[in-house]
């Protein structure tokens, strides 16, 4: 599995809703100043170059004071661009305390576990009790009830309800199963009931507690790609303003002036993008923090953040769409078939069925009066694949009760030469034309009848696909579904397109041709034949439930195993992208009023024509320096709540989303700064 880089989530929900508690902040304070170390502020250029003039005014400082000249103005300017530097190592800090803080809830889970590993193959021999860290990928273990699951792993036998609260912070027990695609289980929950043999798919420090606590500290934290590119066009920035602030000493000596080099040091770090270049670790660190909210793990900061740029949703029906619990509510049975013989052969075909579908027969045909049969002797059970869509039961005379889809049943009648009732189709389409599923009954005389498997639309889907779609992100349905049923579904729920009668395989070539055409992909899924297109998807959100192969090939897993929660995802790395580009841009449209209040504070001595500049018509130069300085460093624990939150996310088109940040973040990155600076230099000119 690839290096996780993100994290979400554990129980501590109220530490969640306490963001700013005395706690966090005073956490937060120190660490903001063990990354004055060299070695952690050049990885900040902006800070870095902000840092070094603070260095410098203090060296020029400690030498007026040793020549007894004045020095009040040097030393205000070294202390504001030191607390500059602290504001934004207290904006990164405080991001990295919030996940932090989940670190210890972690470790509660990853208690002194021991295991019962089997000694042989077939797992009726010798066991021997082992400490949890000694399992090796591979090995199997026993688990009963009231036991914590020692390694993460796979159930391969038995059924059991398992709490798993102090991972995903929910106290409702989950059901876990052997062969289905919810049979997967993490180390240090506890089985509540029934008793499991887990094959362990992880080696000692890579489990999924492992990568979650080192992830929740700020181990491993990695730089978007986007967050990279920004950061490099940042430091080009402040590259450009450095040498041309540092060539004005030589050109003003042409004209035999004289520049004060901490008003140059104060001109540089006013121009330099220093308030985007304070918050953008804490923008990307928050920006992959709100998952939190929504329990998921990305296993990239590039994930969240693609989930921001994605086009394409492919959005399986059942479980997302829909609630997924579809249950027979109908038995449909055809022209000279009795209801009796239907539902006999019905629950013949579902005695052995392990699915909620296969189990409401039964409880429908049971609900009607019928009598539950006995499972014939010497019957071989006939699993539903995704291949043949049917399942039933072969008796040991050879015939046969199957269900199943509606063409796949017929093309299995028509296999054994068996009459096919146009009224079938008639039923069928009844059946999908009010939304649910046919499920066609046959034995080895006839096709017998329908089975209506109903299901429930969740509420809101229709206005949160709404909301994507103004935000540009096509939604396309992908069921096993008929047409029919398909087509009115979709038309309810409101996706843009859908797929019905669809194969794992078809997936795969649907997010292809996506992304061929210049798209990017995103999808959920749970089961191994999802896996490849999970993999090939730009975001694939796996469940935590699902099997290993799955959690291997997304590069997302939710813990609550909630399908619909990958809206949730695309809304995510949206507010990512557009709190970045909101922010970034109200940084650089504050260089403009700073440009006008330090400019002629800088030259006004030496130069009197550039007086003209002087538009806010500050105190001295001094009080314009120390203004600007002050509200430059201002700005950045200000603005630190909006880049830990988020900039509020709309449903608008691309264009609606920059013409509103250039108007709110643009035109406001300029006015401000007018007002603050000229209110801080009024305050100023009272002491000076």
């Amino acid at each position: 599995m690839t290096s996780t880089v993100t994290v979400t989530a554990t129980g501590a929900k109220k530490s969640r809703a306490q963001a700013f508690d005395s706690a966090l902040l005073r956490e937060a304070a120190g660490l903001a100043w063990r990354k004055f170390a060299p070695a952690s502020a050049v990885k900040n250029p902006v800070m870095f170059v902000v840092l070094v003039g603070a260095v410098v005014t203090a060296v020029i400082t400690a030498h007026r004071i040793g020549t007894g000249a004045s020095f009040g103005f040097e030393l205000a300017s070294a202390l504001i661009l030191l607390f500059t530097v602290w504001f934004a190592n207290f904006a990164e800090a405080i991001a990295e305390a919030r996940g932090r803080g989940q670190a210890a809830s972690l470790r509660s889970a990853r208690r002194d576990l021991t295991a019962r590993r089997l000694l042989d193959k077939n797992g009726n021999g010798k066991k021997e009790t082992i400490a949890a860290t000694d399992l090796r990928k591979g090995d199997r273990v026993l688990v009963q009830a009231g036991e914590y699951v020692p390694a993460d792993g796979d159930i391969t036998q038995g059924v059991a309800t398992i709490n798993e609260s102090a991972v995903t912070g929910e106290s409702a027990p989950v059901l876990r199963e052997a062969g289905t695609d919810h049979s997967g289980v993490i180390g240090g929950t506890r089985v509540l009931t029934g008793d499991i043999e887990v094959t362990v798919s992880t080696d000692p420090g890579e489990s999924f507690l492992d990568r979650m606590i080192g992830l929740v500290e700020g181990a491993k934290r990695q730089k978007t790609p986007n967050e990279l590119a920004l950061t490099v066009l940042l430091a080009a920035l402040t590259l450009v303003f450095l040498i041309a602030v540092s060539s004005l000493p030589a050109l003003a000596g042409f004209m035999d002036v004289q520049l004060d080099t901490t008003m140059l040091i104060a001109l540089l770090v006013c121009l330099i993008p220093t308030t985007i270049g304070g918050l953008l670790p804490a923008i990307g660190i928050a920006g992959m923090n709100r998952a939190l909210q929504a329990n998921i793990i990305a296993k990239s900061g590039k994930a969240v953040e693609v989930a921001g740029d994605i086009d394409t949703l492919l959005l399986d029906k059942t479980g997302t769409i829909t609630f997924g619990d579809r249950q027979a509510t109908e038995f449909l049975p055809l022209n000279g078939i009795g209801e009796q013989r239907l539902a006999l052969a019905a629950q013949l075909a579902s005695l052995e069925d392990p699915t909620p579908e296969g189990k409401s027969v039964l409880r429908l045909a049971q609900e009607l009066g019928y009598e539950k049969p006995a499972m014939p002797v010497d019957s071989q059970f006939i699993l539903f694949s995704a291949q043949t869509r049917i399942s039933g039961v072969q008796q040991a005379d050879g015939s046969h009760c199957i269900k199943g889809a509606a063409e796949a049943v017929k093309r299995w009648a028509q296999q054994r030469q068996l009459p096919v009732s146009p009224v079938l189709d008639t039923l069928v389409n009844r059946v999908a034309q009010q939304g649910a599923t046919p499920l066609v009954v046959a034995d080895s005389q006839a096709v017998l009848g329908v089975i209506a498997l109903s299901d429930v639309i969740k509420p809101g889907v229709a206005e949160r696909f709404a909301r994507l779609r103004a935000l540009g992100v096509k939604t396309i349905m992908v069921t096993g579904d008929n047409p029919i049923t398909a087509g009115a579904i979709a038309a309810e729920a409101g996706v843009d397109s859908f797929i019905a009668e669809a194969l794992p395989e078809d997936k795969l070539e649907l997010i292809r041709n996506e992304q061929t055409a210049g798209r990017l992909v995103a999808m959920v899924g749970d089961g191994t034949n999802d896996a490849p297109a999970l993999a090939q998807a730009d975001v694939g959100l796996a469940m935590n439930s699902g099997t290993q192969a799955a959690r291997d090939a997304g590069n997302m897993v939710d813990l609550d195993s909630d399908p619909a929660k990958l809206l949730a995802v695309v809304e995510v790395g949206k507010q990512l992208l557009i709190t970045r580009g909101a922010l970034t841009t109200f940084s650089l449209a504050n260089d403009v009023a700073k440009y006008f209040a330090i400019v002629p504070a800088v030259f006004a001595g030496a130069l009197p024509a550039i007086a003209a500049l002087d538009l806010m018509q500050l105190h001295s130069p001094q009080s314009a320096v120390l203004s600007a300085l002050i509200f430059n460093a201002l700005i950045i624990p200000a603005l630190v709540p909006l880049a830990l939150k988020g900039v509020k996310l709309r449903a608008q088109s691309a264009e609606q989303l920059l013409r509103n940040n250039m108007l709110v973040y643009g035109l406001g990155g300029v006015l401000l700064p007018f007002v603050a600076i000229k209110a801080i230099d009024l305050m100023l000119s009272l002491f000076l």
